[in-house]
């Protein structure tokens, strides 16, 4: 761990701050944590320093002094490059907190990266969006041994509602796991709220027919709610992205296939998303799916 014996404030450096990764990086600085951000486009960073938050140039200037080392990228390639870069003035026992939906596939190379670098490793995904991470009640999906837990659990308790231990290795990739079947029950419903909506247009329902129907019932939730909503009004500000929807779709068929299970629906999603991002809608919501349903 690093040097930290003149003060109690953990020194936090977050290398990756889009959507999730602002919020949480906010909400650290906010508890009043030492906190330091890279971000590859440093424009999409430099609002963070009205919180507080130093914002730097490169990896390595971020984690310099760093207790923590969260990183929160589009995937497991993303977060080896970060954290390679800032290998040379990473203190051997620093704490990585790896927070992207990765796959367990990727975790294996930066488990071993951590090990070779002699960092302390949790796996640790999250469940949840935009809002949800500006309010600091994200779920944490964690995996790591558990003399890590207490120093993990002061971040996690910062940017999380609530964190779910899933195992005491992070090599085991109990976490990323659980994260990639949270993550195919959402897409499917993404996926499915789109073609839905595209089949009451086309048949010339009011989709607002369609939600009065169900409401109340067994078939209603919320999440449809929320994206049908966005898709109506017509703002795709994302709280998840196509193109990240699509990468994780991705994610979920590799590890379908690697575990001898057919993921049909996941490649159909993956699929729409495609069409969606090749459309122009990678960077809108993960409902903007919905226009993969026409040619134009």
């Amino acid at each position: 761990m690093a040097d930290n014996t003149t003060s109690d404030t953990l020194a936090v450096a977050v290398l990756g701050t889009g959507i999730m990764g602002a919020a949480m990086t906010r909400n650290l600085a906010r508890a009043g944590l030492d906190v330091r951000a890279w971000n590859r486009t440093r424009a999409k960073a430099e609002p963070l320093a009205a919180d507080g938050v130093r914002v730097t140039d490169t990896p390595g200037e971020a984690v310099d002094g760093a207790d923590v080392v969260l990183t929160m990228l589009l995937d497991g390639p993303a977060a080896l490059d970060a954290v390679r870069q800032a290998a040379p003035r990473l203190a051997p026992g620093t704490l990585w907190l790896q927070m992207s939906t990765v796959g367990p596939a990727a975790l294996e190379p930066l488990v071993r990266f951590a090990a070779e670098q002699d960092l302390r490793f949790v796996d640790a995904p999250v469940l949840g969006t935009k809002a949800p991470a500006e309010k600091g009640q994200l779920i944490v999906l964690a995996a790591g041994a558990p003399e890590l837990r207490e120093r993990a659990d002061r971040v996690f308790d910062i940017v999380g509602g609530r964190t779910q231990w899933v195992g005491d290795d992070a090599a085991g990739a109990a976490a990323s796991r659980l994260k990639l079947v949270v993550n195919s029950w959402v897409l499917t419903i993404i996926g499915g709220t789109g073609e839905t909506l595209a089949l009451a247009k086309g048949l010339g329902v009011d989709p607002r027919e369609f939600l009065d129907a169900i409401a109340g019932g067994s078939l209603d939730m919320p999440y449809l709610r929320m994206k049908s909503d966005l898709l109506l009004s017509g703002d795709l500000a994302p709280s998840f992205t196509v193109s990240a929807a699509r990468k994780d779709a991705r994610l979920i068929g590799e590890a379908g296939r690697s575990s001898g299970v057919r993921m049909d629906l996941a490649a159909a999603t993956a699929e729409r998303f495609r069409r969606a991002e090749a459309q122009g809608h990678g960077d809108e919501d993960g409902v903007a799916a919905y226009f993969a349903s026409f040619d134009d």
